[in-house]
């Protein structure tokens, strides 16, 4: 079947993955939710990925599976582990599956295999890669970035947080010099 306009296909989910949302490593594409270590399911970038064939894997679990073995041997602190002796990656049977990340008895195919999307802190929901903006360090869609007083569209240089809530600088300025003037003006 012909690709009209679509773009490569992803190494992971093998499903079309535009540019937007395009990823290479190892001259494979993946879309950016499933560029995951394939142990730990953790998120990847370029300097968290290593690549071992056709597999991918943070650093950490690629060195536990493919490092040097034995006393003396490790990266320093990166390659100590917190799981309780025995249980490393070559001990865990390869037919074991994935903990699910979701209660929700209706997750997709994809979503049970690669992990469920972040929740918008606005409208609660799901919110994915290409339209993700991270602010006060919890992801927004695009849409829903707004200033919670005024409505105004925000970037990075003109927002601000509260409570978890989002306002543009200037507006959260007027709003705290407003409210602060009229509890002084009460408490006179």
């Amino acid at each position: 079947m012909p690709n009209w306009g679509g773009g490569a296909k992803c190494a992971a989910c093998e499903k079309t993955v535009y540019h937007a949302e395009e990823i290479q490593c190892n001259g494979r594409s993946f879309h950016k939710t499933c560029f995951i270590c394939m142990a730990c399911r953790k998120g990847l970038d370029s300097t968290t990925v290593a690549a071992h064939e056709s597999e991918i894997y943070c650093k950490s679990c690629y060195g536990k599976k493919y490092g040097p073995k034995g006393y003396g041997y490790g990266q320093g602190a990166g390659a100590l582990s917190s799981d309780p002796p025995g249980q490393n990656l070559d001990m865990q049977s390869q037919d074991s599956k994935p903990r699910p990340t979701s209660t929700n008895s209706n997750s997709s195919k994809f979503a049970h295999r690669f992990g469920s999307s972040d929740h918008c802190q606005r409208c609660s929901k799901a919110v994915y890669a290409a339209e993700k903006i991270m602010g006060a360090g919890k992801p927004w869609h695009k849409t829903c970035f707004r200033c919670l007083l005024c409505g105004k569209s925000l970037e990075s240089t003109t927002v601000t947080d509260k409570d978890g809530e989002l306002y543009c600088k200037g507006t959260y300025t007027q709003d705290q010099t407003s409210s602060h003037h009229l509890s002084a003006v009460k408490s006179t």
